[in-house]
């Protein structure tokens, strides 16, 4: 036993000798029971066992020409490390990663890999947040991971918890009683003290935490997880300070933070010298709403206020966020801020995501809640508008494997946690039957958590979606009006309740783009008194994509417009050229 010595703001400090990588050791308070280390690199036995020594610095990385990423350009591809391959470990996704380069991803953005208690989590219940969960893999495999997805050209980013912990294997309160605050309410716990008595060395530990997977793992950003409820007072705000935290770490290196908030404040993409917090990109939640609507005709829950009207979807790709201040009838009380100067590359849209999918009755995907040509449309705009799409893994080949919550925790908790999620439910009428809570799937089985690993031999045997979405990643990269995700560009009009047209200007005739929508009923519309639809003078829309195409499930191409009519078939997408 060591003792260490008092030093100034509450910390502890001491050299023991002789100390190697892989030694363990236990943090003893007062002479009493030992802990592990509240920013432990690495927990081989879980989150309740000793901390082991690493040695990052020993890694021998190979990835020195890399300079890292921006944000324009960027396919992202959310990625849950234990589903997403039968071993679920960051070796075994290293084998996956060239075909996911070869596809046309360019950033993997990987789910919380923080040490959580049992065998299994989505990970937004870590509670050590410097170590690796061990069951993907020591620190160094992790590395590896981020090396080889370097040496490839792929980016990779991690989804990081900074607005709660774990309840299960959270030690921090047996070192300091000012990690937490009642002064704010949370979702999923006790509020973390950015803000009150005792807080620097609190906000100290999250700010290292930004800074290590930058710089000791080579990480291309990091995604913050419900924003919402990282609460501070102060000035400046814990974002904008994780935000230069992170950015000072990657030196000679781009990286880029994105963020997910629920109340959708444009304001934290402005600058800090703006009165923002210099995010990147945050989630646009509302793209996913009007798009599941429009799947679906479903409108409960939080997806109340969304009518997935072609005039949104026109909306989304000029405006950003949807809900920029006007009343939100679900919450009753304004929503969002408005959105100005930004980008249409600072919204990341999706159609599906792991909350999303999960808040399905059994975790379904898209395509099992919609029809093959709604999903084909919608997939046509999510990956040829001007937004930054993120793709859920699976997507790309119409994955039947489920994505529901799953989470292992010791019997009494796996008990509350089962009751919680059927709570979260009840607010869809749907999943609020007897019948329906009755057969909610138990997040703590393992049958939960095996059921939502992958099986890539659908990439062949649903190989007509895995087409589609390479071809439709091609468009996005090589067509010049598609790539500049210029929202500035964009134009549209309403041409039925469900069909709607996008319009690309450009400098020259031949590089504008028409496409045309139509995720309801065939519509015939033989005279439209609507300019968007006229070509550039001397030329004639011609067919450059179908979603209709045989090769991608559809029925066979149609023409949208015969030289006089219009012609909106259904639950299709068609992008056009002036020819």
């Amino acid at each position: 036993m060591h003792e260490l010595t008092a030093a100034e703001e509450g910390y502890f400090v001491g050299l023991v000798p002789g100390l190697k990588a892989g030694d363990r050791y236990k943090l003893r308070i007062d002479g009493g029971e030992g802990f592990p280390d509240p920013c432990s690199r690495y927990q081989p036995d879980g989150p309740h066992g000793a901390s082991e020594l690493v040695d990052t610095s020993a890694f021998a990385w190979t990835d020195q020409a890399w300079t890292g990423i921006r944000l324009p350009g960027q396919v992202i591809y959310e990625v849950h490390i234990g589903t997403f391959t039968c071993a679920g470990t960051f070796d075994a996704a290293i084998t996956e990663l060239a075909e996911l380069k070869a596809f046309g991803i360019t950033l993997l953005e990987v789910m919380p890999i923080a040490e959580f208690p049992g065998q299994f989590n989505w990970g937004y219940d870590g509670v050590q947040l410097f170590a690796p969960y061990h069951g993907y893999g020591e620190p160094q495999s992790f590395m590896r991971f981020v090396d080889a997805a370097h040496g490839l050209g792929l980016g990779v980013m991690l989804d990081v918890v900074y607005n709660h912990l774990g309840p299960d294997g959270n030690y921090l309160t047996k070192f300091s009683d000012t990690w937490f605050t009642d002064r704010y309410s949370n979702d999923w716990g006790e509020s973390i003290n950015f803000d009150g008595p005792g807080s620097a060395g609190v906000r100290a530990h999250f700010l290292d935490n930004a800074r290590y997977w930058v710089e000791e793992f080579h990480l291309d950003g990091l995604r913050l997880d419900a924003t919402q409820s990282i609460q501070d007072s102060g000035s400046p705000h814990m974002l904008r300070e994780i935000v230069e935290a992170a950015r000072a770490a990657a030196v000679g290196r781009d990286i880029i933070i994105t963020s997910e908030n629920e109340p959708q404040k444009a304001s934290h993409l402005l600058p800090a010298n703006e009165g923002g917090h210099g995010l990147d990109a945050m989630w646009n939640d509302d793209f996913h709403h009007t798009a599941r609507v429009a799947a679906t005709g479903a409108r409960e829950g939080y997806f109340t206020d969304y009518r997935g009207s072609a005039q949104e979807f026109i909306a989304t790709a000029r405006r950003g966020f949807l809900y920029q201040g006007q009343h939100y009838s679900w919450q009753k009380q304004p929503r969002g801020e408005p959105v100005t100067s930004q980008p249409a590359a600072a919204f990341v849209a999706f159609i599906q995501n792991h909350d999303q999918v999960a808040n399905t009755f059994f975790g379904q995907r898209l395509e099992q809640i919609t029809s093959p040509g709604r999903r084909r449309a919608l997939t046509a705009l999510l990956l040829l508008g001007p937004q930054t799409p993120l793709l859920f893994m699976g997507e790309e080949f119409a994955a039947s494997t489920p994505f529901p919550f799953f989470a292992d925790h010791i019997s009494q908790l796996r008990v509350k946690v089962y009751e919680g999620r059927r709570e979260f439910l009840r607010q869809f009428p749907s999943y609020a039957t007897a019948e329906a809570q009755a057969a909610i799937l138990d997040p703590g089985a393992e049958s939960t958590f095996i059921a939502a690993k992958l099986k890539f031999s659908e990439r062949i045997s649903n190989g007509h979606t895995y087409e589609m979405y390479r071809e439709l990643l091609r468009l996005r990269r090589e067509d010049c009006a598609i790539a500049a995700q210029d929202r500035f560009a964009i134009d549209g009009a309403v041409l039925g309740e469900h069909c709607f047209i996008l319009r690309w200007a450009a400098a020259r005739a031949a590089d504008e783009r028409l496409l045309f929508v139509n995720l309801g009923t065939q519509v015939e519309l033989p005279s439209v008194p609507e300019p968007l639809l006229a070509p550039p003078a001397g030329r004639t829309w011609r067919a450059l994509w179908s979603s209709d195409e045989p090769r991608y499930g559809g029925g066979g191409v149609r023409p949208v417009h015969d030289g006089a009519r219009w012609i909106g078939q259904p639950e299709q997408a068609t992008l056009l050229w002036p020819a």
